[in-house]
């Protein structure tokens, strides 16, 4: 079977899905710590605080919003696969929901120290999942296809805008935080990190990957 051009393998769809997945265990990781949500989910955990509204459905809106931007940009190479980024979102939120129920079982950070682990096990969890689900070039979540798109218009790395744009996500949710809540909100030290060290993480992943198999992975592929 073909998608994308593509054999669509058990290997393919295993890394995607196994990607995916990491990722909801980065941003439950940071959820825990207390020093801040990851950014890929700090709007999300923003909309959670400010309304009410349970992650899973927040993270779905955030993606929704960002197919959006995201068609604007791409325009006419915006392909159909790419409104499957939607029902993604589903996926991705139900996986986040389940990831912060299963870290319930984990005790809150007694220390910074132990909350700082937490947090660069988050940054190390959400690097290797967009390493893993990004090149399977099946259908990407909306915060990786903006990532893409604007690196594909931009003719810049993908490792390079994604700190750019989680910097970007990052600013956002705190100024969502601060004006309806009057505080930092979902943004702490944790989710600076993260915007500034999991493009950066993915780019070190993918120079050691080529440096141990000799093969380079294609992050923009869309």
């Amino acid at each position: 079977m073909q998608f994308s051009g593509e054999e669509l393998t058990f290997k393919r769809v295993f890394n995607y899905i196994f990607g995916l997945y990491l990722i909801t265990l980065g941003v439950a990781f940071s959820i825990k710590s207390g020093l801040g949500s990851a950014p890929v989910s700090s709007i999300p955990y923003s909309l959670n605080l400010i309304w009410a509204i349970e992650i899973g459905v927040a993270t779905f809106i955030f993606q929704a919003f960002l197919v959006l931007i995201e068609l604007i940009l791409l325009r006419r190479d915006f392909k159909p696969k790419h409104f499957l980024q939607v029902f993604v979102g589903v996926l991705f939120g139900s996986f986040t929901s389940f990831s912060v129920a299963l870290m319930g079982f984990i005790p809150s950070a007694s220390n910074f120290f132990i909350a700082l682990f937490m947090s660069i096990l988050s940054i190390l969890f959400i690097a290797l999942g967009l390493f893993f689900y990004v090149p399977t070039n099946i259908v990407p979540l909306s915060v990786e296809g903006v990532t893409q798109a604007i690196a594909i218009v931009s003719n810049r790395p993908f490792s390079r805008i994604k700190v750019y744009f989680d910097i970007c996500v990052v600013s956002s949710a705190l100024i969502l935080s601060y004006v309806f809540l009057g505080n930092l909100g979902s943004v702490g030290l944790g989710t600076v990190l993260g915007a500034v060290f999991v493009g950066t993480t993915v780019k070190y992943i993918h120079k050691l990957h080529r440096h141990i198999t000799g093969n380079a992975v294609d992050m923009k592929k869309m």
